[in-house]
């Protein structure tokens, strides 16, 4: 476990280091950095001022040698949403930190000037330097890890923002280098803008001679870690399918199911389903010479990242996910795979949310801005309005939410302001609640009924009818808080579902790395605690069960069922009863 806190003042400019108190030493990932969030922020304070914390911190299993372990946990108050936040990727920097023995990193305050800085970690601590090189001039998040890794080193981990987090736009985000280079995201609500108020562009963590990871009983975690890995291997979904066609096998499956969202959540299917689907996908990466299955962190072995190259061979992006795909080709009907991977890799460039930023192009042509399915005047408002920061720019940069409110839309698909992904809740019912009822607003990830109401993982669910949703989406949410605790991978859950001795090993991993003695209960217990802190902060926060909403458009029908959002306000307020 890290043994030390780095805390970095911007408003003193200093940084200093902290044991780790009692009460966080059982805590990693997202328990922790909920934890110090809860503990440590106002909530009521203003997302971009001087009182919000940014908090990354590795999870419980991250550093060992246990599979698909290498996330990172960045949470603050988000801008996006008003609420608490956490974000995790892949990428290089959690297991640099763990080899250093750091087990979270709190940045706070702001500085008195108007100055940027980056901020560098290694065996000795942090440091803070004025660093203005990359800032203002539209530099994206490629060049500056480029530039840095030459000169600091390839395995130095890297926490960027660009443009967008320099304008500190709701949909920034924070960047995480990946082994190759290229870029994983703390997508999600708005870090790029909180780190840019703190004025840091960019942080390096350099692992060099760190004190490593020490394992309380190494046999017991070597045999836990073998069953783990097996598990993940043999399951079909984690060992055949995620692999081969990536997270985009989905489209697919879900046009098939009638819950692809299409034109702005018109339709449940998409006529060229076939020209965005992960198996054209993959047909094309082959064709060209790309890599068709990757790793997004060292110690991965699903491997559902991919790197998609163009018709010369040459790198467009990786890491092309299913959300992405499905926000700019069907959600905004876009029907060119290759306009989507240059639109993925501008948001990637400029530090944009790919899922935010996919829903704010199809909400931009909901409200005229650009034709449906022009790709071209999509990448065009990324590279050019939002990479530059223009009043347009800035309208785009701040959330589907900020788009549909200029434009005076009423079809605008948030929850608590955050863009719905990839999946209409009137057709798939449990993700519906989860994103309705999550602690981080529209989030598939924080329970991810998807397995359950069409992959049939851990049984099934119809997805067509109510019974039975709220509490599956209440068992996912809290088991996924657990899992992001550990520095796990969510895909894991697929294994872990189906497989006993998959969960199992997943807390027995936990017990041998510390020493401790956690059981099933001591899990769910776990995930419990971490949702009802989160819960608690967004109450003080302002929100209540009223925040717990789909919009209203949900009533309408969607073919090809003609399925409606028909949860009433008390089915919903179930879900909080545990």
């Amino acid at each position: 476990m890290g043994e030390k806190i780095i805390r970095i003042n911007m408003s003193t400019l200093t940084a200093s280091t902290e044991p780790v108190p009692s009460e966080w030493a059982a805590l990693g990932g997202r328990a922790l950095t909920s934890t110090v969030v809860a503990k440590e922020v106002p909530p009521t304070c203003d997302a971009l001022g001087k009182y919000n914390k940014l908090v990354f911190a590795p999870g419980l299993l991250t550093g060992t040698s246990a599979a698909n372990s290498g996330r990172l946990s960045a949470g603050f108050k988000s801008p996006l949403t008003g609420g608490i936040k956490e974000s995790n990727a892949g990428g290089t920097s959690a297991q640099n930190l763990e080899r250093l023995g750091i087990k979270a990193v709190i940045i706070e305050g702001m500085p008195k000037d108007d100055k940027w800085y980056s901020v560098h970690i290694n065996k000795d601590g942090a440091t803070i330097k004025e660093d203005s090189e990359f800032v203002g001039n539209g530099t994206g998040n490629y060049e500056l890890i480029k530039t840095v890794s030459d000169r600091l080193g390839k395995k130095v981990g890297i926490l960027v923002i660009g443009p967008a987090g320099e304008f500190k736009m709701a949909a920034a985000n924070i960047s995480n280098k990946d082994p190759d280079g290229n870029i994983r995201s703390h997508g999600r609500g708005g870090g790029g803008a909180v780190m840019g108020s703190k004025r840091v562009k960019y942080i390096s963590i350099d692992d060099t001679d760190g004190p490593g990871v020490t394992i309380a009983d190494p046999e017991k975690f070597k045999t836990q870690a073998r069953l783990f890995a097996k598990a993940l291997l043999d399951h079909p979904v984690s060992g055949q399918g995620l692999p081969t066609y990536g997270t985009n096998v989905l489209i697919n499956i879900l046009n098939e199911a009638g819950g692809l969202p299409t034109k702005n959540f018109r339709f449940g299917t998409c006529d060229h389903h076939e020209k965005i689907c992960g198996e054209t996908m993959h047909d094309v990466i082959v064709a060209r010479g790309g890599t068709p299955s990757h790793g997004c962190h060292a110690g991965c072995i699903i491997k559902c990242s991919q790197i998609y190259v163009d018709s010369e061979g040459k790198y467009i992006t990786s890491g092309f996910e299913y959300e992405t795909v499905w926000g700019l080709g069907a959600a905004s009907m876009i029907q060119d795979l290759d306009d989507i991977a240059k639109i993925d890799h501008v948001m990637d460039d400029i530090g944009i949310d790919s899922i935010e930023g996919a829903v704010i192009i199809s909400v931009a042509m909901e409200a005229g801005i650009l034709p449906w399915g022009d790709g071209k005047e999509a990448y065009r408002l990324m590279d050019e309005e939002v990479r530059k920061g223009t009043p347009l720019g800035r309208i785009l940069g701040n959330g589907a939410g900020s788009v549909g409110r200029a434009y005076g839309l009423t079809r605008i698909p948030v929850v608590k302001n955050q863009a719905i992904p990839a999946y209409d809740p009137r057709s798939v019912k449990g993700i519906g609640i989860t994103y309705a009822t999550s602690t981080m607003g529209a989030d598939h990830t924080a329970g991810y009924t998807i397995a359950t109401n069409i992959l049939k993982v851990g049984g099934f669910v119809d997805p067509l009818s109510k019974v039975g949703q709220v509490e599956l989406s209440r068992n996912l949410q809290i088991a996924t808080a657990a899992v992001d605790s550990c520095g796990l991978c969510i895909f894991v859950a697929f294994p872990a579902l189906d497989i006993p001795e998959c969960f199992t090993a997943i807390f027995e991993m936990i017990n041998a790395r510390y020493g401790g003695n956690l059981d099933a209960n001591g899990v769910v217990e776990f995930g419990k605690y971490v949702l009802k802190t989160e819960h608690e902060f967004n109450l003080a926060a302002g929100m209540s069960s009223k925040d717990d909403r789909l919009p209203e458009f949900f009533e309408e029908e969607i073919p090809p069922h003609n399925a409606v959002w028909d949860f009433s306000d008390s089915e919903i307020e179930e879900f909080w009863k545990f």
